[in-house]
């Protein structure tokens, strides 16, 4: 009986310091690789606001992204309460994701105002622009919202005159592939070069439709095609770009740029 418990003593004494040792590694892992996860995030992130401004080629590498991304690319923070620029932060290194789980940088959103069912928004933001001979030539916009299974994290670039995109696309997201998923489809993302956010009356017009743009509507220039079969996640990213398009997110920041009063 004595030997039997010491064996089994010296059995779970092993495993234990087996386990021990294993989590050591994998913690030491995880210290040594937390800045190389950190960089190539921030290159991802690079990589996707170049895309959606519609600069580079695909297939360049990190050198590449990293210089091209440093010489067009004009990071600025934005106060979201008064919709003008601000030096709260540092823009380039300021996570505006971060920030929204921090009550001190953050606001809960009412159940009308939270159409992007994100719960939480950021004070500050940052936004992305290139400018051509001084002036605005694009701006990058970060937008998120619920789809069917996720939130939807990307960007939508828009032209100087504020109001013509220039493109849209996600990075990140959990959405069914074949179905949410062909948010990612380059001939649906295809449909958004050359649409206007705005009407006439600067109202925000930007529709996504189901059943298809009617060429003759009145309306078509604002419009895009659902996703076929993915309902809920058509309207999860109606939904997100009329929140940060309107006066909860980059709405007045949009207004005052335009009047040149940001």
């Amino acid at each position: 009986m004595s030997s039997q418990k010491e064996s089994t003593v010296r059995t779970l004494t092993v495993a234990l310091l087996v386990c021990l040792v294993c989590s050591v590694f994998v913690a030491g892992a995880a210290v040594a690789l937390r800045p190389t996860q950190l960089e190539n995030r921030q290159l991802d992130k690079q990589r996707s606001i170049l895309a959606i401004a519609g600069l580079g080629e695909a297939g360049m590498s990190a050198k590449q992204v990293k210089a091209l991304y440093g010489e067009r690319i004009v990071a600025k923070l934005v106060d979201l309460e008064t919709g003008k620029f601000s030096e709260e932060f540092d823009a380039q290194s300021f996570d505006p994701l971060v920030a929204a789980k921090d009550p001190a940088l953050s606001s809960t959103l009412a159940g009308e105002q939270d159409i992007a069912s994100i719960k939480r928004r950021e004070r500050y933001s940052t936004v992305y622009m290139v400018e051509k001979d001084g002036q605005l030539d694009t701006l990058i916009l970060p937008v998120r919202g619920y789809g069917l299974w996720s939130t939807l994290y990307g960007f939508m670039a828009v032209k100087g005159d504020l109001n013509t995109v220039v493109g849209l696309g996600f990075y990140q997201h959990g959405e069914t592939p074949g179905l949410g998923g062909e948010v990612d489809n380059p001939k649906w993302r295809g449909q958004w070069p050359g649409k206007e956010l705005f009407d006439d009356s600067g109202k925000l017009a930007v529709q996504i439709v189901k059943g298809g743009v009617d060429p003759q509507s009145p309306k078509a220039d604002h419009q895009v095609d659902a996703l076929a079969g993915a309902t809920l996640t058509s309207n999860g990213v109606n939904n997100l770009l009329h929140f940060w398009l309107g006066e909860n997110g980059f709405g007045q920041f949009i207004a005052n740029l335009r009047a040149g009063e940001a």
